[in-house]
């Protein structure tokens, strides 16, 4: 069962009250807009790892799962709207795909009881459950990501980074800013140059910033793009013949989208992921069965495997894991938006589980606790290889600097208690 919503739709959708369903999933789309080339890959994902559940297995302990899409444009506002619209439908997890929205739709889901995943991205003091009840940045955030490009760089260079620059060029709005304090954290450490190159949305205009990492000649670039400002930045790094091995993006500015547009010249660009890469796993010939070839895709059906769509499916898993986990505390099939946030608190995930899944070494093993709402800060390094078309994991999950971070998930998430008066606990 799926309902397509716009923010046009949302006041009859409130006026007619909340749909009829087992189990509700709100999908905060976004197929318009200049992000839409990313959005929709992990939307699809998203909806189609629901709709393999409820064909195949007849739903989650027997309830099958009603995912309601609303659009968004990846627009703050209309993100806020499909939350106001929704929220009658009494959805078990919200998942807005945009640290923007999120920061938004922190305090309402709080104040109105329901639990809020931020899959690498969003606030990443959020990590601090017993300040943040209601949101989950598992299994890495973004400060997580920092931490890693760094590690790598550290060994791509013996260890040693003592004077070495690093240019930091970002989208210039909450989402790029995030790793700002942590890149600045981890220089004092390890005695960097960090230079900070803002890019204004939607991405379209870096001549400027080319220009200037061309000149001062950084020896390592960290990207923190979305959408068409990763491929405008990659192909403007190939204009300037900059290294592409010592350019680095987080896991959203490392999709096939943002490299195929520069053609060869992309070759050996390099993107974190906290999950893994490609088809080749078990699920995907039930997804394909089950999902695409009975006609019941959310989209064209030919994005499985790709990057974006496969982290759209894992939330989705995550999230399936978390009712089955929720439901099993509770003792009931039909959970409520409460009942769901306990299970994500309660939330393991092992290798063994995965494999069940049919999804073996895609993911970290992780375990959430009240303490911990984001997962222990594993990820990896992909390199782009442009003459297979395809990404390849070209290290092991490493783990973030917790000595550097937890201090500042500490000091910012007890910031946020104080100045919106809640007291920290877990019970």
């Amino acid at each position: 069962m799926k309902t397509k919503l716009t923010a046009l739709a949302l006041g009859a959708l409130m006026a007619a009250g909340p749909a009829v369903a087992d189990l509700t999933i709100v999908d905060t789309s976004y197929r318009t807009g200049p992000y839409a080339a990313n959005g929709i890959p992990f939307s699809d994902g998203y909806q189609d790892y629901f709709t393999l559940l409820n064909e195949r297995d007849g739903g989650i302990g027997g309830e099958h799962i009603n995912i309601v899409e609303c659009e968004t444009g990846y627009n703050t506002e209309k993100g806020v709207e499909c939350y106001e619209g929704t929220k009658g439908d009494e959805p078990l997890v919200y998942e807005p795909l945009s640290t923007g929205i999120t920061y938004q739709l922190i305090p309402k889901v709080t104040a109105d009881g329901f639990p809020m995943h931020t899959l690498g991205y969003g606030r990443t003091s959020a990590k601090n459950g017993a300040v943040f009840r209601n949101i989950f940045n598992y299994p890495a955030n973004y400060w997580d990501g920092a931490s890693v490009a760094i590690e790598h760089i550290l060994d791509q260079e013996g260890g040693d980074i003592k004077g070495k620059k690093i240019a930091l060029v970002y989208h210039n709005s909450a989402y790029g800013k995030e790793p700002i304090r942590t890149l600045e954290e981890l220089a004092k450490k390890h005695g960097y140059e960090l230079s900070l190159l803002p890019v204004d949305h939607p991405g379209q205009e870096q001549k400027s910033q080319w220009l200037q990492i061309r000149r001062e000649k950084p020896d390592y670039v960290i990207m923190w793009g979305w959408g068409v400002m990763n491929q405008v930045a990659i192909q403007e790094a190939v204009n300037i013949r900059y290294p592409m091995d010592h350019f680095i993006g987080i896991w959203w500015s490392g999709s096939e989208n943002d490299v195929l547009p520069a053609g060869k010249g992309a070759n050996g660009y390099k993107a974190l992921t906290f999950h893994n890469i490609g088809s080749d796993y078990p699920v995907y010939d039930d997804m394909r069965k089950y999902v695409v070839e009975a006609g019941k895709a959310a989209g064209a059906g030919d994005q499985l495997g790709t990057t974006l769509y496969n982290r759209g499916m894992y939330a989705a898993m995550l999230a399936a894991e978390a009712i089955k986990t929720a439901q099993q505390i509770a003792g009931t099939s039909k959970i409520t938006p409460a009942q769901m946030r306990d299970g994500m608190e309660a939330l393991e995930m092992t290798e063994e589980k995965m494999a069940a899944l049919g999804l073996p070494h895609f993911g970290p093993a992780f375990k959430v606790t009240c303490e911990n709402h984001g997962g222990d800060g594993y990820a990896a390094v992909t390199q782009w290889d442009a003459d297979a078309g395809a990404y390849k994991m070209i290290t092991g999950y490493m783990q973030s600097d917790q000595e550097v971070l937890a201090p500042l998930i500490e000091e910012d998430s007890m910031a946020y208690a104080k100045e919106n008066g809640i007291t920290p606990g877990c019970n």
